[in-house]
């Protein structure tokens, strides 16, 4: 039977068990989750947080992880400014990056949602407004989210990924996990 598990990673956490990069070593997966044989699907950057799932299983690790299987992943995206319709109807048509055209995504502004306190905080500027977005995107490149909303000038102040398919943080606190159920399609 393969397992699935749906861990809320925290800002500042590596994506991976081990950390071969630094002298001074940073968290890592293996400081949250003790469980031999499952590996992440997918990535999600040092500095964003959110809904990362881990499996044993090759074949739904490539299903969740792989662009051209087109689960929707789904970001509660903090933006520096007040991002009009104009701005996010760009994103919705996709927006021209370094890499090429991206997907069109679905966006909606969104009021700030209940979520738990990022460590460190995110700095408040008096002068800069920001605003909140909920953005979902079928593809997966490097950043993506971070360099679309750079690309219609409003630059990404905090990432969290909240759902990837059918699959939520619901009720997954920060640096919990939680086994979830296989849906085979």
């Amino acid at each position: 039977m393969s397992r699935l598990i749906l861990f809320n990673k925290p800002y500042g956490v590596l994506p991976q068990f081990t950390d071969r990069g630094t002298t001074s070593p940073r968290p890592t997966l293996s400081d949250f989750i003790d469980m031999p044989g499952v590996y992440p699907a997918g990535r999600l950057d040092l500095d964003s947080e959110g809904l990362l799932l881990l499996t044993d299983d090759g074949r739904l690790q490539a299903r969740i992880a792989d662009p051209r299987f087109k689960m929707p992943k789904t970001y509660l995206v903090q933006v520096e400014g007040d991002a009009q319709e104009a701005s996010l109807e760009s994103l919705r048509q996709g927006v021209r990056l370094k890499d090429g055209p991206t997907r069109p995504a679905e966006v909606e502004r969104i009021a700030p949602p209940a979520l738990w306190p990022r460590d460190p905080p995110i700095r408040f500027r008096k002068s800069v407004p920001d605003c909140w977005l909920r953005l979902t995107i079928r593809e997966g490149r490097n950043r993506q989210v971070r360099r679309m909303t750079a690309a219609i000038g409003h630059p990404t102040l905090r990432l969290v990924r909240w759902s990837i398919g059918d699959w939520t943080l619901d009720d997954v606190p920060p640096g919990e996990w939680r086994e979830a159920a296989i849906v085979q399609r």
